[in-house]
């Protein structure tokens, strides 16, 4: 078995160095061919071309925005009216020991708010839907985008208050 093995081991590099060696056929140019080269020029937009306008908004999504704007704004009215309560439980819990009653009920405040923080950021993820549709849609977004901006605002009133309550 081990004399099969060397045999096969002696043969097999001249075998596979066999399939390197050149032919004597000439392979064909690669160099690009005049089909290939670029000719010509291509003319510049027209001057009295006009420009195209996006379509109009459409009407159900025209009716949604008032309704997600309302939403969000009731959101971060409920976050808003939770923030005291959350500043004391804070405060409570501030300096206190690891996993004493008053470091957990800043905790779970803290995640009550986070939790609000979250359901005013909905309205934001459909905002951003409703403007990736019209966007792709080429329609008009305006309308979208001052009502997303609103929402922005609110969230990030939102995340500073947070910050401020976590520091």
């Amino acid at each position: 078995m081990l004399r099969n093995t060397s045999f096969l081991l002696a043969i097999l590099p001249a075998t596979i160095l066999g399939g390197c060696a050149s032919s004597g056929k000439t392979y064909p140019s690669l160099a690009i061919r005049d089909a290939e080269q670029v000719s010509g020029s291509l003319s510049g937009v027209a001057e009295d071309s006009e420009d195209i306008a996006p379509a109009p908004l459409s009407d159900n999504i025209a009716v949604q925005l008032p309704e997600l704007e309302s939403g969000a704004r009731k959101a971060h009215l409920a976050f808003t009216n939770a923030v005291p309560a959350a500043r004391s439980a804070v405060a409570r819990g501030s300096g206190a020991a690891t996993a004493s009653d008053n470091w957990a009920r800043a905790q779970v405040a803290l995640g009550d708010l986070d939790s609000l923080r979250s359901q005013t950021a909905v309205f934001l993820g459909d905002l951003d839907l409703l403007y990736v549709d019209a966007t792709l849609a080429f329609e008009q977004r305006e309308a979208i985008g001052q009502v997303r901006n609103i929402v922005i605002g609110l969230v990030a009133e939102e995340d500073a208050e947070l910050s401020k309550l976590r520091d």
